[in-house]
């Protein structure tokens, strides 16, 4: 628990993300709404590689 605490203190979303958070962002690269986008790392992470 204390590792937990740790990680989500260096995140600025102070979160770990929902399940549903990174499978809409992997419904949205699916999608046609990402048509135009090429090379791209997303990184679904709450801010923390920033």
């Amino acid at each position: 628990m204390r590792h937990i605490k740790q990680i989500n203190a260096k995140t600025p979303l102070r979160r770990p993300a929902e399940p549903i958070e990174i499978a809409n962002a992997a419904a949205w690269l699916l999608s046609d709404y990402s048509s135009f986008v090429t090379g791209v790392v997303l990184p679904v992470d709450g801010g923390l590689s920033v």
